[in-house]
């Protein structure tokens, strides 16, 4: 099979060693992984702004980066489901303002290859124990976009479960938002900040050294709070634990 992985912007910008480990796991796993360098930005800001038609060109760039791929893996649920959701709502629309069809065919056809990195482990490659090895006590966030739209139930929890060494430990509102939610944030700081403060408050309280998740946007927010408060805790994407090992742990 031939797989691409969709860096995306918040990994490619600030957390580029997600992007690396997600590729350690998949190879660790037999997996070839190609990086088409044309890939950019999915268009998920400019389309949550409202800008519908600036975020067009967008999916057709998208689409043609990935062309010839079987599969498309990325680690962050947001862009999976932006892909998944609205990409077929644009083409749609803009179909039916009578701009051609081109657009709607670009975006069906990324539709049924892209997958959220536990989603491809788990469903497509049939992998619960990919061999890491993370002895420290740990909880986990599931991110909106990963729970509400794209449905991946116990994926990441059945994969962090199966690390060895590793203490799952409950996050008390964990299906709560953190807060987060992209531009959200910026147009209505002071809610973000207040929802999130509960969700780092909840998560100190479970004696967590890591707050674990699968969407670094969330993970930047709710680690950034950690940080200005000096918490003993550290936020860390799931495929950076899953690409630890004996022989090569994280530190």
């Amino acid at each position: 099979m031939r797989v691409a992985l969709f860096a995306t912007c918040v990994n490619d910008a600030v957390y580029p060693s997600t992007a690396i480990a997600t590729v350690k796991v998949l190879e660790r796993l037999g997996v070839q992984v190609g990086f088409p360098a044309a890939q950019t930005c999915c268009g998920q800001p400019q389309f949550n702004t409202g800008y519908r038609r600036e975020t067009e060109p967008l999916v057709r760039r998208t689409a043609r980066a990935f062309e010839g791929y079987d599969y498309v893996v990325t680690p962050s649920g947001s862009c999976v489901a932006m892909v998944r959701d609205n990409y077929p709502r644009i083409g749609a629309r803009a179909a039916a303002e009578g701009r051609g069809e081109a657009l709607a065919d670009a975006a069906s056809s990324l539709v049924p290859r892209t997958y959220e990195f536990t989603e491809f482990l788990v469903d497509v490659l049939g992998v619960i124990d990919v061999g890491a090895y993370f002895p420290h006590r740990v909880t986990y966030h599931p991110s909106c976009h990963g729970l509400r739209m794209l449905g991946l139930g116990d994926r990441p929890r059945r994969l962090l479960e199966s690390v060895k060494g590793l203490e799952l430990v409950e996050l008390p509102g964990a299906e709560e938002c953190c807060g987060f939610g992209g531009t959200f944030a910026v147009k209505n700081p002071d809610v973000s900040a207040v929802m999130g403060a509960d969700k780092v408050r909840n998560a100190v309280s479970t004696g967590a050294e890591v707050l674990c998740g699968a969407d670094n946007s969330c993970l930047m927010h709710i680690g950034g709070m950690l940080r200005r408060q000096d918490a003993p805790q550290r936020a860390l994407h799931l495929a950076e634990i899953l690409a630890s090992t004996e022989e090569e742990p994280l530190a």
